[in-house]
């Protein structure tokens, strides 16, 4: 059991130091202004956290655990109604989202979602009964998933979310479904 102490601390830090992301920008804060805002001693800090990039990456490890959890919840859904319920989730969280895709420090973040996404779509792609090399694919829609993503949560689009999810949705079916790419468990979705 965790010590209420050091949850009570670390939720300080996180939540002064998303504030200070969405204000300011990740290359703009500092520890010394984060711990003040946080109203926590830098020995606190540095008790939980090496660094402002220690920081971001716990909170980056929480966030695809939370994407991995949505994925398992959305495991039976078709592809339209299971990236529906994906890109939900990016709305929730579009702040947190815009202040990573909008800093050039946090390129790690963006790999590492870029990974997970194809991750995802391995799980979609096994068995597929054709011989094309499923590597190029899984790459391309990808990053065709990450740059919509990021599109969204930058406010490039100009459509309602769902309709954007939808979309998505129906193009990674076509894309995985077509040139006789059957896959089995064909209820297939982002998950």
């Amino acid at each position: 059991m965790t010590d209420r102490r050091i949850t009570k601390s670390k939720n300080a830090i996180q939540s002064a130091f998303l504030e200070m992301l969405l204000e300011s920008g990740f290359d703009a804060i500092t520890v010394k202004e984060l711990t003040e805002k946080a109203d926590i001693s830098r020995k606190t800090f540095y008790l939980h956290y090496m660094d402002k990039h220690d920081l971001l990456n716990e909170i980056v490890n929480e966030t695809i655990k939370d994407l991995t959890e949505l994925c398992e919840k959305k495991k039976d859904m078709g592809f339209v109604e299971g990236t529906v319920l994906w890109f939900y989730y990016f709305e929730e969280h579009k702040s947190f989202f815009t202040a990573l895709f909008s800093t050039e420090s946090t390129v790690t973040f963006r790999h590492r979602l870029l990974n997970f996404i194809m991750e995802q779509l391995d799980y979609k792609l096994e068995g597929v009964s054709n011989r094309r090399n499923t590597e190029v694919l899984r790459k391309f829609m990808a990053m065709a998933v990450l740059g919509v993503i990021e599109s969204y949560v930058l406010d490039q689009f100009h459509v309602e979310i769902e309709e954007i999810a939808e979309q998505v949705g129906e193009l990674l079916e076509q894309i995985i479904m077509s040139d006789n790419m059957i896959l089995p468990n064909a209820g297939g979705k982002l998950s």
